[in-house]
């Protein structure tokens, strides 16, 4: 955290851009629900989770 002289605190730029990625995931959610397609995001996320883990062990 950043301070200026009168005591305002600024937020630290990783917190700020943390907050954007999780507005864009929601909003995400939000359109895929109204075009009908929440299903398969959910099905693509959990594949990349899976395979975002399997990654891990084969580079570790």
């Amino acid at each position: 955290m950043y301070e200026l002289d009168k005591g305002v605190t600024i937020l630290n730029l990783n917190k700020a851009r943390g907050f954007l990625y999780t507005l864009a995931r929601i909003l995400g959610d939000v359109q895929a629900a109204r075009k009908g397609t929440l299903g398969k995001r959910i099905a693509r996320r959990a594949a990349g989770k899976a395979t975002n883990k399997l990654m891990r062990k084969i580079i570790k």
